[in-house]
């Protein structure tokens, strides 16, 4: 179940050409299970159409300060009296403006001056207005005034410039909102993690690897960044989105996933031993591709470095958690994988139940026993597992 489900957003809606990514969030809040209201500014009315928004809300747009909609004429007040959040997205330089400065003069202003909720502003704008000094200031003053600012992203703009200044796209939009509601387990928490399989060369063009996904450590590093974590991702070869406010470092084999590990480590509270890194390695990488001939190839293998029992070993070790994908036996072999290194927890689970698929079905081991989560999609399972980490954790500075 998504941590939207079930909530009400009220979207405000700003004038700005980014108003076309906010129809698309609509819809995907929707399918998150979500109840959305929009209220659409003058400005915004000019790039998207209330009919739009109607349509793929289900729900009245609103606009007028004084619509008799409204009984009371107070949906300043009543929108937002129920709502979990109110988001506007775009938010334009002039918004942020009125915002910092407390103006009331149409409905999205006096809703988000009146509001008794939590508010987040998406900037959208030409790189210069958000590189501006009095744009600054603004921003500078509503996040002191408690409001929570998602993005900008840099790149094209509209006006042909390219720099910072983009709203997020509608899908990161929608992963921070779910993360904004995500309760902050590991806050203050440094997290390295690893995920994906590793390549191990062969020749130019082939190599020895797995089918592992990549899904499960990704979906593990954005609940440990939505639970507040500074998440670092070091990365074998998938092809999945960089989770947001996860910084990835991309490597290929076993031998670079240990140096960008090693790199990473110091500061960290949290180690999580996630991918599949090959056993071993060829002893030679030929320089050019090798020709399939009749007779037998022999190739000679030598075992890759234990990144995970490695790391549990150091005299500094972080909070070590390990990965064990067992094709039998799982409760013997993950078991036994956990005190062979040390490890204070392990997540195991039968490559059938989760293996290059989007659910997952795992069981927790640590010094008090299994612990079984429920089979669910793996952000869920995802979530279970930083909730059960989280409560492991040794307070800070102990």
């Amino acid at each position: 179940m998504s941590m939207l489900s079930n909530r009400k957003i009220v979207l405000g809606v700003g004038g700005g050409i980014a108003a076309y990514k906010s129809a698309e969030l609509v819809r995907l809040l929707g399918k998150a299970g979500a109840e959305v209201h929009v209220v659409l500014s003058e400005g915004g009315a000019r790039f998207v159409t209330p009919v739009t928004y109607q349509a793929l809300s289900g729900n009245p747009v609103w606009s007028d300060l004084w619509d008799a909609r409204m009984p009371n004429h107070m949906a300043h007040i009543d929108l937002g009296r129920d709502a979990d959040a109110i988001l506007v997205a775009p938010a334009t330089a002039d918004f942020l403006a009125r915002l910092a400065h407390g103006h009331a003069d149409d409905l999205l202003s006096t809703l988000c001056l009146a509001r008794a909720v939590p508010l987040i502003v998406a900037p959208a704008m030409n790189r210069q207005m958000w590189e501006s000094p009095p744009t600054q200031r603004n921003v500078a003053q509503i996040r002191a005034d408690g409001v929570a600012v998602f993005g900008p992203a840099a790149g094209d703009q509209a006006c042909g410039e390219v720099g910072m200044g983009r709203m997020l796209e509608a899908e990161e939009l929608l992963e921070r909102l779910e993360g904004f509601f995500v309760p902050k387990l590991l806050a203050g928490r440094k997290v390295v993690l690893t995920a994906g399989p590793t390549f191990e060369a062969l020749d130019p063009v082939r190599g020895i690897t797995n089918i592992s996904s990549g899904k499960m450590g990704y979906a593990l590093a954005r609940a440990c960044a939505q639970a507040g974590a500074e998440v670092v991702l070091v990365s074998g070869p998938v092809s999945l989105p960089v989770p947001a406010e996860v910084r990835r470092v991309s490597v290929t084999s076993a031998l670079e996933m240990r140096d960008a590990v090693l790199h990473a480590l110091p500061g960290a509270d949290v180690f999580i031993g996630v991918a599949a890194v090959a056993d071993y390695r060829p002893l030679a990488s030929a320089e050019h591709k090798l020709k399939k001939s009749a007779d037998t190839m022999n190739i000679a293998l030598t075992p890759n470095p234990d990144i995970l029992a490695e790391v549990a070993a150091h005299a500094d070790a972080p909070f070590c958690v390990g990965f064990a994908a067992e094709s039998r036996d799982l409760d013997a072999y993950a078991e036994g994988k956990r005190r062979n290194k040390r490890l204070p927890m392990l997540v195991g689970n039968l490559v059938s139940d989760g293996m290059g698929g989007d659910d997952n079905t795992v069981i927790l081991y640590d010094d008090a026993g299994r612990h079984p989560l429920p089979r669910a999609a793996k952000a869920e399972v995802a979530r279970g597992i930083v909730a059960h980490l989280a409560g492991l954790l040794p307070a800070r500075g102990r």
